[in-house]
């Protein structure tokens, strides 16, 4: 949605490399916002944007074009931010979009299906580029695209290419981190990512997920007694999920115990927290990544 940081140019880069032609889209798509939520003030930065990918090339290549199309050209129908009295055609995983992210977040699928459509429609991209970060987002996509049996691009060429993060805190890269202060930035948004981190070991180490989700907690718990009252830090959730059905894994499950179950399916770790006003994601993939067509 533009906004582009160093995640979006590892998109960029990888597309380079393995294709003779690159297309980028960027557009603030409506449909992925509630009304509650930050449409008005998401960072808007397209001259900065188009500087950065004029700069970007690989193997002599830079982006062929970037497609910024208008509101009222993706939805010829109007858009309004309230579901219920939307008008026109719009695109619906169904029972895919509740869990993890959609809990908090309930049209926020239902949006980026319609628009990434819409998209595919347009380009009829062979292969598309999506970033782990919004892993829920990826893998629904795949879904997606083999539902609709799109032939642009077909569902083992839609590419998810790992977080990008900043080398100094691990801190996962988004356009909203500019929403926050340094010191947010620096001492507190950091914690999510560690706490996935603990969780990490503890399911590598073989503790049920129940404990793995008590050691996360417990580090975003030990961080804002940390800081007391000088960020409002709240966790959202922290939880581990099937990359197939979204389903949440059993509270007393092992890593033993999936593994032998589900013939070495790696699990969604996820979680959300609020630093301040501004929300953060962030995910680890425990187990055989590949096999949800993350590369590199």
């Amino acid at each position: 949605m533009g906004a582009l940081h160093q995640g979006h140019l590892s998109l960029v880069r990888r597309s380079l490399a393995e294709n003779d032609l690159t297309v980028l889209s960027i557009f603030v798509n409506p449909a992925q916002f509630a009304p509650h939520e930050d449409l008005a003030t998401y960072p808007r930065t397209l001259p900065r944007d188009l500087e950065l990918l004029s700069e970007v090339s690989v193997s002599g290549r830079s982006p062929a074009a970037v497609f910024v199309p208008t509101v009222n050209e993706m939805y010829p129908s109007g858009i309004v931010l309230s579901v219920d009295q939307q008008k026109g055609t719009f695109v619906e995983v169904k029972g895919y979009g509740h869990q993890m992210e959609g809990r908090t977040r309930p049209a926020f699928f239902r949006g980026v299906a319609t628009v990434v459509t819409k998209l595919f429609n347009v380009i009829e991209p062979t292969r598309t580029y999506f970033g782990q970060k919004d892993i829920q987002q990826a893998l629904l996509l795949r879904k997606m695209t083999r539902d609709l049996l799109l032939s642009h691009p077909e569902p083992e060429n839609l590419f998810i290419v790992p977080t990008a993060r900043d080398p100094k805190t691990s801190l996962a890269l988004s356009s909203r981190n500019s929403y926050l202060t340094d010191h947010e930035r620096e001492n507190a948004a950091p914690a999510l990512y560690a706490a996935l981190d603990a969780a990490k070991s503890a399911w590598e180490s073989g503790a049920p997920k129940a404990e793995c989700i008590s050691r996360a907690q417990a580090v975003v718990e030990r961080k804002k007694a940390e800081l007391g009252d000088a960020v409002d830090l709240r966790l959202d959730y922290i939880d581990m999920n099937d990359p197939e059905s979204f389903d949440e894994l059993s509270p007393t499950v092992s890593r033993g115990e999936w593994e032998a179950d589900q013939e070495g399916r790696p699990v969604v770790l996820s979680g959300a927290m609020y630093v301040g006003k501004t929300r953060l994601i962030d995910n680890i993939v425990l187990g055989a990544r590949h096999t949800l067509g993350i590369v590199g």
